[in-house]
This record gives C-alpha cells, sequence and structure tokens, in this order.
C-alpha cells in the first residue's frame, strides 16, 4: 500500500487523525480540494467570532448610552474584514507546514474513490490500508426554482462589501448569528424559515424571549414561510414564498442546514454504505460494510456538528486504527451555543426529552435581566432553565440565555458529564461579580 492511512478533509476532525497517526510513525495522506485548514478555522466559527468582535463593541457602546458612554459607533465593514482575514490568511499555509513536519503528504485534489481500498486524487491514484472521512458537510440543496443564486455561508464570511438588503433562508443558529452581525453593519435583513420558530434545537421559551429581540434589532422574522423560488431583477434579486408573500434583497443566503459531503467521494465504489445520507457506522466510527474505512466529525454524524465534537471524534478514530478497536465516543454534556447578542446556549436535556427519557424532574427557570451581572451591562434579554433530577440532584440540562451564557453553560457542561450535582454546584465558591457566581441563584 502507498499509505497506512488516507485522511479525507483537514478541518478538526481531520488533523486529529492524520497527526496522531503520523507521530505513531504510520505512512500518512491528506486530500483536500479546499484550503487547508477546515470549516472552523476558515469558514465558520472563527472567521465568525471575528466579525462579531466588532458587533459586540458596537452593541455595548449602544447599551450604555446615557449610563456614561457618549458618542456613536459604527462598522467599517471592509476594515472588519480585514481583521477577520488576520485570523484566516494564514492557516493554509501554517498547516501545510505542519504537515510537512510531520513527513504527511497533502493532495490537494478532489477525493473520490476507485475500490474499497483505493482512491484517485485529481490524476493520483493512491492505495491504504485505511482510510478517514473527515470532510464535513455541505449545505442540503434546496427545491427552490432559481436555487443557483443563493449564495452559501462562506460566501457571507467573503463580502468585501456588505449587501445593503440580506434575505437568510433558515432559522437556525448560522441564520441567527449572521442576521445579528448584518443588521449591528447597517443592513436590512430579513429571515425566512418554514418551521413554526427559530433555533429548535434550543430551548422554546428563550429562543422565542431571543426571537423578541430580533424585532428591536429591526430583524423581520418570518417563520411558518417556505421559499419557493429566488429570480433576478433589475436592482437585485426576488425571493417568493408558499404563502404568496415576496421579499426583495441583494443577497440570499442559504442557511438551511447540512449535510455530510459525502456525494463527491462515491463511496458506493468502496462498498461504504449510506442510508438516508448518512454513514452507515459502528461504535467504533468505523464503516460497517468496510471495516478500512473509519469516519469522524461532522461526515460521522454521530455528535452534534460541533468543532470540539469533530476534534474528540479524531482522537477516538486515531486511537482504534492504531491500537484496535476500543474507543468509543461518549457526547454526553456536550454545549452548543448560538452566538447572538446576547447568546443562547445549552447543554444536555431539554424538558420535551428528559420526559420521553422517563426522568422525574423539577425545573428551575426565571428572568435573571434584574440580576447585577446583566444590569450592570443594561442587558435586557437575560434568561434559564435548569433541569434537576428527582432525588439523585443530578443536571440533566441547563439552558441560558444571556451576556454571559456562552462561558458559564460550559461549568454545567462539567457537571452533566462528570456527575456534579444542584448541592455541589450550590456549595462551590464562585469568583464575584461573575456571569458563574449566578449559578447558586439558578439552582
Amino acid at each position: 500500500m502507498d499509505y497506512d492511512v488516507v485522511v479525507i478533509g483537514s478541518g478538526a476532525a481531520a488533523r486529529t487523525v492524520a497527526t496522531a497517526c503520523a507521530d505513531e510513525g504510520w505512512r500518512v495522506a491528506v486530500c483536500d480540494h479546499r484550503p487547508l485548514g477546515g470549516t472552523c478555522m476558515l469558514r465558520g466559527c472563527d472567521p465568525k467570532k471575528a466579525l462579531m468582535s466588532g458587533t459586540e463593541t458596537v452593541e455595548a457602546v449602544r447599551r450604555m448610552h446615557g449610563a456614561g458612554v457618549a458618542g456613536e459607533l459604527r462598522i467599517d465593514w471592509p476594515a472588519l474584514m480585514r481583521f477577520k482575514r488576520i485570523f484566516t490568511d494564514g492557516v493554509p499555509e501554517r498547516q501545510m507546514r505542519g504537515y510537512a513536519d510531520r513527513g504527511i503528504d497533502v493532495y490537494r485534489d478532489t477525493a473520490s474513490f476507485v475500490d474499497e481500498q483505493r482512491l484517485r486524487a485529481g490524476a493520483t491514484e493512491l492505495s491504504a490500508r485505511y482510510f478517514v472521512l473527515a470532510i464535513g458537510a455541505e449545505p442540503l440543496p434546496l427545491p427552490v426554482a432559481g436555487a443557483e443564486h443563493l449564495s452559501d455561508s462562506s460566501r457571507f464570511l467573503e463580502f468585501e462589501r456588505l449587501p445593503r438588503r440580506l434575505a437568510l433562508v433558515g432559522g437556525g443558529y448560522i441564520a441567527a448569528e449572521f442576521a445579528h452581525i448584518a443588521a449591528r453593519a447597517g443592513a436590512d435583513v430579513t429571515m425566512i424559515e418554514r418551521n413554526p420558530r427559530l433555533l429548535t434545537g434550543f430551548d422554546a421559551d428563550l429562543a422565542e424571549r431571543l426571537r423578541q429581540d430580533f424585532a428591536q434589532l429591526g430583524v423581520r422574522v418570518h417563520t411558518d414561510t417556505a421559499v419557493t423560488s429566488i429570480a433576478p431583477t433589475r436592482d437585485g434579486l426576488r425571493v417568493d414564498t408558499a404563502a404568496g408573500s415576496y421579499f426583495d434583497a441583494d443577497a440570499v443566503i442559504h442557511a438551511a442546514g447540512r449535510a455530510p459531503a459525502l456525494n463527491q467521494l462515491q463511496p458506493e465504489r468502496a462498498g461504504i454504505e449510506v442510508a438516508n445520507g448518512a454513514l452507515r457506522l459502528n461504535e467504533f466510527l468505523q464503516s460497517r460494510s468496510n471495516p478500512a474505512v473509519y469516519a469522524a466529525g461532522d461526515a460521522a454524524g454521530c455528535g452534534p456538528p460541533l468543532t470540539p465534537v469533530a476534534g474528540y471524534d479524531g482522537r477516538i478514530v486515531a486511537a482504534n486504527l492504531t491500537r484496535g478497536n476500543h474507543a468509543r465516543p461518549d457526547y454526553r454534556g456536550t454545549p452548543s451555543v448560538v452566538f447572538t447578542l446576547p447568546p443562547l446556549a445549552r447543554v444536555g436535556l431539554d424538558e420535551e426529552q428528559a420526559d420521553a427519557s422517563g426522568y422525574r424532574f423539577r425545573v428551575t427557570a426565571g428572568d435573571s435581566s434584574s440580576w447585577y451581572s446583566s444590569r450592570r451591562l443594561r442587558e435586557p434579554v437575560s434568561g434559564f432553565k435548569v433541569l434537576i433530577e428527582e432525588g439523585s440532584g443530578a443536571i440533566l440540562g441547563a439552558h441560558l440565555l444571556g451576556p454571559h451564557a456562552a462561558e458559564v453553560i460550559n461549568l454545567f457542561a462539567l457537571a452533566i458529564r462528570h456527575g456534579l450535582t444542584d448541592a455541589q454546584l450550590r456549595d462551590t465558591l464562585y469568583a464575584y461579580p461573575t456571569g458563574a457566581s449566578d449559578i447558586a441563584s439558578m439552582l
């Protein structure tokens, strides 16, 4: 064989597998037709949060007007994009150097399988003992006339000039985050979601409170609304819906879901079974039909589609490759955050899931906008909901909305993963005044 393992992709999952196997003395190759670095570093988390830095500053000043702060700030979009590129432009070269230092070969071409133990990267054919699919996810095809006029989320992060009118198709975390960035940067923003509510993976009560804040920001939100067509006009694009309404925009962003990017790999040639767009894997993240194939991250689709999960999957796969199948992923206590302003976060179960699992539990919930941690920042949108198992006191789930939610959720994640009880959390002495010091009051 040419290699011990060929890894397809170059994001967090791929990088973790490739470097771990190379450190064991394996012959390793990485294939990726896109710039090295993966979605999070180049087209997702990192550039998005860099753009959010500017909008956080503008929002903080706006909230403090009349409370010791005077004057106006605005977003300079081209300058903000230059700031973002500080975090993205050097990534591919650094990745290439890192692979070269470990003796990992890199193929900058689209990969597709030839048979069970061979694939083609461009014009080069590679054979290997093992293959790891860590190619990430791609936007789901939308059954919309004129879908070719849609831009994907990567395009939003590359706009040299922010469109004056922006339409976002979808109501998940990507659409919500982009809406907050664009509206605060001066764009006229419309969100179009086919489901009855936004952010269906998050607590319904807190998501509704956040939705009310969208109106204050000037973002128009249309739920229960399906897009049927997108067509060019003399001055932009027209978005039509099944309800007969339409919206004008200069750009339309597809933020309506993603799926494992498997089609270009032609997995059927390698005997890799796919069901409903997902790989059929065993508990070791190994293909059920071709034991030479493993998967990690979004391509595996086993855990939440988050960067920490991708890196974790990569460690699981690397351990199973180099030591034999023994490691199984455990996704308990994986937090997820919508980086709006304020952020919305969750970890563990929601009430419906806890009921379905047969737990007996109590719920503590409330509005925390009057608490010092929110009042100090003049943040009027703040709340919480915590699910606690009766008897054991175990934390089953936590749902937070407010200025410190993105950090405080990690403490609840720690509690869920390691079995800390509500009594132990209440008994902890937290630094004050901090967001974490609110935990005892939440419980």
